[in-house]
């Protein structure tokens, strides 16, 4: 069977496709995303896809919240995909299994594998920090989604509640007052940095993984951004606890969706081939 998998990235203003074979990825297809209908993207992916070949399963990652088991996008923000059974309208159009998930949950999956496919980071929490702050969590090598597939929203954590009003303020719309995305929007570096350590503390506190990936557009500041926020996470982490966690860079920079959608596709499509042996346990009366 063919190793060749692709990987599709749908952002706000391009999307990327591309090819991994194997452990290589190859240069992606970008175009400038159509976002004048729900369709009109549909389509745009559907020949992207085509355009750079043949593979046994596409992986999709888009910016929204996603009901991984069926597809479907829940909410989508920058994108017109709301409500969109994803997965089973690209599914039908190429003919091959296809994933959907959350691009930062994508992005994580790369981070967690180095370039030869090979597993890094078995516990893995990443933040994407850009116009808003997202997330992706690893555990056991495998994509975290929580209960409906809806895990990782980091960037909605608060690190900031009013402790002198009770009770805490809530706004009628997200992000809330006092979560991290709210107080990273339109920050100073040092203190985006400084907001960004305690959002990490809480992770290190919740998860204790091995690494903690900081990516998106905001990554390009580099120590900058984190040594105040290496500083902050240290305040706040527990005595004890994240005693081996790596803060870090991601690796695969504009890359990581792409690449971790791909991966996404290998992993689930060999997940269910497992499944599909496995042998059926019959139970005695």
């Amino acid at each position: 069977m063919s190793r060749r998998l692709i990987g599709v990235d749908v952002g706000g203003t391009k999307i990327a496709v591309a090819v991994l074979d194997g452990a290589t990825l190859q240069s992606p297809l970008v175009e400038p995303t159509d976002c004048s209908s729900g369709a009109k993207l549909v389509d745009q992916l559907v020949r992207a896809v085509r355009a750079v070949g043949e593979a046994r399963a596409v992986g999709v990652a888009v910016p929204s919240v996603v009901d991984f088991a069926t597809g479907r996008v829940r909410s989508s923000v920058n994108v017109p995909l709301q409500d969109v059974a994803l997965r089973e309208v690209l599914r039908e159009r190429l003919g091959v299994p296809v994933y959907v998930d959350n691009d930062a949950t994508c992005a994580a999956l790369a981070e967690a594998y180095d370039d030869d496919g090979a597993l890094a980071a078995r516990h893995l929490v990443m933040f994407t920090v850009g116009t808003g702050v997202g997330g992706g969590i690893v555990i056991d090598g495998r994509i975290y989604r929580g209960a409906t597939g809806a895990a990782a929203e980091l960037g909605h954590t608060i690190v900031a509640a009013d402790l002198l009003h009770a009770p805490f303020r809530h706004g009628e719309r997200f992000p809330q007052p006092g979560s991290l995305e709210s107080l990273a929007s339109g920050s100073a570096l040092n203190e985006l940095g400084r907001r960004l350590g305690v959002g990490i503390a809480n992770a290190i506190n919740t998860f204790d993984p091995d690494v903690v990936v900081v990516g998106g557009g905001g990554a390009i500041a580099g120590e900058l951004l984190l040594a105040p926020a290496r500083e902050e996470a240290r305040r706040f982490t527990l005595t004890g606890v994240g005693t081996r966690t790596e803060i870090r860079l991601a690796r695969y920079g504009s890359l990581a969706g792409v690449r971790g959608a791909a991966l996404l596709a290998g992993h689930e499509v060999e997940h269910e081939r497992a499944q599909l042996a496995a042998p059926v346990r019959v139970q005695s009366s």
